[in-house]
């Protein structure tokens, strides 16, 4: 500014931008310093000396993020097993109970291989997501319509096969449980929008098309 202000005629300011916990002293010091060199004008700015100031060099500092742990189990609980045929065989799906709503789901496929072993993983995942506060239709978003090629090529020549596979079957015993329509693959696959000829798809009861939006209850 001082060699600045040399060609200058009218005023020169500049601004010295101080950090919040500037000190009286180094004020003094910055407004003693533009004296002795003559200059036309000073501002100083101490940060957040202002409720409100264009930019901010605050580092906020983030919320802490809520965790929750999984609510206990009690030793003893109510529930209900519901069958699936799969393209592996039978699944059964265990889901219990507590006094919040459902609580744990357990699967018994009755097979060896990694069929059963995956399956046995999910259903552990999902009781922690429900003793954990997660709601349930949310578990059966991410599940349902996960399709098996096992499952889909042997579904043309069973009949009783009537869902996508394991993941797909725990979703719709989630379903049943909770009191929605329990309908076949036919029904939530396969029906077309009337409107655009567009896969509808299943959700709380009734017909849903993603494509064009078209909805139909019941």
């Amino acid at each position: 500014q001082v060699a600045f202000q040399e060609n200058v005629d009218n005023a020169v300011s500049k601004t010295v931008n101080l950090p919040h916990n500037a000190t009286v002293e180094g004020i003094d010091k910055i407004l003693q310093l533009a004296y002795d060199l003559e200059t036309k004008g000073i501002t100083v700015y101490r940060d957040r000396c202002r409720e409100k100031q264009v930019i901010s060099a605050v580092n906020e500092i983030p919320s802490p993020v809520p965790t929750s742990l999984p609510r206990g189990r009690p030793r003893k609980t109510t529930g209900t097993t519901i069958k699936a045929k799969t393209g592996c065989g039978s699944l059964f799906v265990t889901l219990n109970k507590d006094d919040k709503g459902l609580f744990e789901i357990f699967t018994n496929l009755g097979k060896a291989g990694g069929c059963p072993s995956q399956s046995e993983a999910t259903a552990r995942i999902l009781s922690i997501a429900l003793r954990s506060g997660v709601e349930p239709e949310i578990l059966i978003e991410q599940l349902k319509g996960i399709r098996c090629l096992s499952t889909v090529a042997r579904r043309k020549s069973n009949s009783e096969i009537n869902v996508l596979s394991c993941p797909d079957a725990i979703a719709r015993a989630l379903e049943e449980a909770l009191g929605n329509d329990f309908v076949s693959v036919t029904d939530a696959f396969m029906r077309k929008c009337p409107e655009c000829n567009s896969k509808l798809r299943r959700e709380a009861g009734c017909n849903v098309c993603d494509n064009c939006g078209f909805s139909k209850c019941g």
